[in-house]
This record gives structure tokens, sequence and C-alpha cells, in this order.
């Protein structure tokens, strides 16, 4: 890990919160012999995303904490959804935040032969059945809120026969949806989640795991509980929504003689304003190419922050700063910014781009001057060193640092008016060119050859602006990126228009990738790599795309210099 890597480990350390205060205290029981085994569970239907660093960092965190030790394990009981690429990027990620797993990858696929074996078991208990309910039928006599559910006609087979049904399903004699098998608990109960939850169903799908050895597969409740108890786990960590699954989770092990009996124990999911982090909705936006691709940057994923350009440190500061409750709330995207800005302030050297370039012609410099000038990396890293900069009299300064009818308390260029050239001379506007449709395209300065690193004398000069010199610069694009969404909760928003949340498309921000494809970049960033991040001087923090080319570099805008959201919500 890197320095900056470190301190955001040890400050980890320093953050209290209720599980550290269970895990504490359990520690001082010697429960679990002393011991701490995590899990990070996630299923292989889609990319990570922010919310999925949260309990990244929080599983793995607590591992490495308390000398302890977290597992990986794909919840790949759901074939018809889940890829192989999803395993890779999962995998990825989990690394590029800095963490590593105890031995090799794990899979709840890896268990199936023990679920079949506990499902016989709870069968021979009586505490399980084949049910031969339609979809329809099993919801039907599930009941609601406020009224009871039905027994089903099978609940009271015999042993023998549904023994003999559940192996007829797992030998293929069913078709999707016959047959399933449920746990018999209480058709009665307030939570619904115990009114005999189906454990088994058949999916006629090859696995990307176990191929075809498998028709018939284990539900997630009953999955979870079992694979944490195999694996040892201590404490299963979860988000919220699962607190009403706590009680099957128990009721399944208390049933059974597996080697442990982990702790659940919940958390609040992480939920950021302006963007979305269901999976299913996050898939509908690469599958109907509202984006591009999992890894675009303006998803929460964590592939695309990472190709934005945001850094494991920023992102495990962030779940640092929100912290670990029991209540769900929305999180400002201007945290994850904030912590963005502080990493790559003091990490990201310092680059001059035009972004939309305007021509500007010095006509006071002779044509074949070509001025070398020096400009530190980073002002206040010396250890970075300095670039060089090439001063000729053709340079381009960004169209909106020119207006010809500038606003009161205006401090960048126009006719008659002068301002410094960052790291350069001073120059005056004395002229415009303009195309047929009265478009300024081009201007005619002179500059001040006495204002090289010194105030000119007897007047001030109060605007800095960037620039690069046309013959000395690479071409670029940059794509500036902004919010994806132009509600602040795009799903609550749907539901107010017709109370549906498949509306949230709706509110995609129309101007959430502006791209500016003739910037011009100077010509110290001729040999960036892929992730190279920098400030770009006056216009925010920048990091090189993996479509950059020899011909053409390519800048994604990580974040702006400043919270120009929060400007605007306050107007």
């Amino acid at each position: 890990m890197s320095n900056s890597d470190t301190s955001a480990t040890e400050n980890n350390k320093l953050v209290s919160n209720f599980i550290r205060h269970i895990i504490d205290d359990d520690m001082k029981q010697n429960k679990n012999n002393g011991k701490l085994i995590t899990r990070f569970p996630p299923e292989p239907n889609g990319y990570l995303h922010i919310g999925h660093a949260k309990s990244i960092c929080l599983n793995f965190g607590l591992a490495e904490d308390y000398q302890g030790i977290c597992n990986l394990r794909f919840d790949d009981t759901n074939p018809e959804k889940e890829e192989l690429e999803y395993v890779d990027s999962i995998m990825d990620d989990v690394k590029w935040l800095g963490f590593n797993w105890a031995d090799e990858p794990k899979y709840a696929s890896d268990y199936f032969g023990k679920l079949y074996d506990y499902a016989i078991e709870l069968i021979n208990q009586g505490k399980a059945y084949v049910c031969a309910l339609t979809p329809e039928q099993s919801r039907e006599y599930r009941g609601s809120l406020t009224e009871a559910g039905k027994n089903s006609p099978n609940r009271d087979q015999s042993v023998a026969e549904n023994l003999d049904i559940f192996e007829r399903m797992k030998k293929g004699e069913f078709e999707e949806g016959d047959r399933v098998l449920r746990a018999k608990i209480d058709m009665a109960s307030p939570n619904i989640n115990m009114r005999d939850p189906i454990i088994y169903r058949i999916r006629k799908i090859e696995h990307h795991q176990t191929g075809n050895d498998w028709c018939i597969y284990p539900m997630y409740d009953y999955t979870h509980c079992v694979s944490d108890a195999i694996e040892g786990i201590t404490h299963s960590l979860c988000t919220l929504e699962f607190e009403d699954h706590r009680p099957l989770y128990d009721w399944v092990l208390d049933q059974l003689q597996t080697p442990s009996h982990p702790q659940q124990i919940e958390f609040a999911r992480l939920n950021l304003n302006y963007t979305i982090t269901s999976k299913r909705k996050l898939k509908q936006l690469v599958d109907e190419n509202h984006v591009h691709g999992w890894d675009d940057p303006r998803l929460p994923t964590i592939s695309g922050l990472r190709r934005r350009g945001y850094t494991a440190a920023s992102i495990r500061d962030f779940c640092d700063r929100i912290g670990v409750t029991k209540v769900d709330g929305v999180v400002d995207m201007s945290t994850l910014e904030f912590c963005i800005r502080e990493d790559l302030e003091h990490s990201a050297p310092r680059a001059m781009c035009v972004i939309n370039p305007l021509k500007v012609v010095i006509e006071s410099i002779d044509e074949a001057l070509v001025e070398e000038l020096s400009a530190p990396r980073h002002p206040k890293d010396e250890s970075m060193g300095r670039r060089q900069l090439n001063m000729t009299r053709v340079i381009y300064i960004d169209q909106s640092d020119f207006e010809e009818v500038p606003p009161p308390k205006y401090r960048r260029l126009s006719i008659g008016k002068e301002v410094r050239l960052r790291n350069s001379y001073v120059i005056k506007c004395e002229s415009v060119i303009k195309n047929e449709q009265g478009e300024v395209i081009e201007l005619r300065c002179t500059h001040d050859a006495d204002t090289l690193g010194k105030k000119p004398e007897g007047r001030k000069v109060k605007g800095v602006i960037h620039w690069v010199s046309e013959q000395y610069s690479v071409a670029a694009e940059v794509r500036l990126y902004d919010r994806l969404f132009s509600a602040e909760n795009p799903e609550d928003a749907a539901k107010k228009h017709d109370n549906d949340d498949s509306h949230f498309l709706d509110f995609l921000n129309p101007d959430s990738l502006t791209i500016a494809a003739k910037a011009r970049a100077e010509m110290s960033l001729s040999d960036v790599k892929t992730g190279d991040a920098f400030q770009f001087e006056r216009e925010g923090y920048f990091t090189v795309d993996k479509d950059s080319t020899s011909k053409k570099l390519v800048f994604n805008r990580t974040v702006s210099l400043r919270d120009s959201w929060a400007r605007i919500e306050k107007k």
C-alpha cells in the first residue's frame, strides 16, 4: 500500500461503531475462541457498486483490524443471471480496493452437495416438504401483511413421499415451476419470511461453475446461512433489508447439525443521491445503452469510479467518513467528491489543458521564437520536479476566458484589457477576428516582455488564465462528466410521478456527459498512461482514459475543483 493507503487503514482503526462494540464484547468473553471470521458474499449478476465498497471495507477492514480472516464467497445460486465476467470483475474490484481474501475464492456452489444433504435432513425431520402449487397459487396462499397465509395441500405429505419427489426433482423429472421444496415453519407467522419459504427450486440452466450437474438450486436465504456455518463465519454482516430474514437464518441453523451458528448483524446500506445502486436498474442502464458499459464513468460501479479517476484510497476514506449505523439515510454525492479532491490535491501533478480552444496570435513575438519556460509539477511538492512549457507566437486559450463585451468585475481577457498567462507573460488583446456567423475565432494580442515572473510596472493585472502553445501541444478529447440523474432520488421521483419507480429513466440528466473533442494539452502530457491523474489548472482533476491513442489523448474529468452543485442548489 502507498502512504495514503496506510493512513486510511490506520484511521479506520480509530473509527468506532456498533458492530465493533459487539465484536469487542465477544472478544472479552472469548466467544468463538477469540476468532473473527467475516465474509463478503456478492452475487455475480453484475458489477459491484459504491454500496458494495462499503461492505467490502467493513468486512475486510474488520478482519484486518482484529487479526481475523475474511472470505470472498460468490452467492452463485441463480445461474440464469450470473456470468464469469461478473466473477472476474468482482475479484478485480476487491483487489483494487486494497484487500485480499483468505485462501481461494469460495462459491456457494462449492457446497451444493452439502446443501442438498442438509435439505434431506430437514425433510427427514418433517421440517421441509415438496409443494406443487403454481407460482400464482403460492402467492395467493402466502397471505398478506394483515392476513395469515394458508397451508399448502402438500404440507402434510409423508417424509417418504417428500424424499421421493425431491429426488425426482434432482433427476430432472419435473419442469421449472412444477415443484419446489419449502421449509415447514408457520403460515400464520406475522413475519412473511417465515411462512414456509421456498428453499429449493428447479432451474434447467447450465451453471458457470458446476455445468449441468444440477437442475435444482437452493434459494439465497437457505444457502447463505448454511454456507456461513460451513465456513465457520463468526459475524455475518448484511444490510438492513435482511433484518426480517434473520429469524429464518437462525431457524434453519437451529434445525441442522451445522459446524457453527454464526451471528447475523445488520447495518444500513449506502444510498447516494443523484444516482442508483440497484443492480437490476444498473443492468438496465447498460443493456439499453443509456450508458457505455458497466465501467461508464457516470455509473456508481467501482469499475466506473475507477475509470473516472477515483482512487482506492479516496473510496476507503469515503466509507470511513460515512460510518456504519443502523439507520438508513442518503449520503450526498459531494461527500464522495470531497474525498477524491482531498486525495488528488496532494498526489496529482499539475498541467494545463485548453478544453475549448480559442486561437491567439501574439503579434509582438517573432514567428521563429520558441522560449522555454519552467513550471512546477506541484506547487507544494518539490519532489515532483518541474515541467517545460514552450512559449510561441501562436497559442490557445479557453473560449470561456474571453468576452468581447465583458460583464462587471470581469477578470479575464477582453478587447483592450490585459491578463497574465499562467507561468508566462502578461498579454493584451488588441483586436478580434470573426467568422461569417459573427463568432470570434481568433484574437490578436501583444505581450509585455518585462513581465515574466514579475508584476507589470505602474498597473495591476488581476486575471490569470491558462494556455498552451499551438505548436507544442497535443490533441486531446476531454469528457466532462456530471450527475447521472437530474433528480436527487430518481427512484422516489419516479414513484411520485405515478407510484411506480420503473420510470426512473425519465430523470436521466441529458448533460451527464459533454465531450470536448478538440482540446489541446501541454506537451508534457504526451507520454501519459491510462489511469494517470492530473489537476488541469483552473479546470479540475482529470484522468487518462483507456480510449487514449497515440494520435489523441482522452481525459475523463474526475471532479471539478469546487462543488458547483452546492452553489446551484443554494440558488
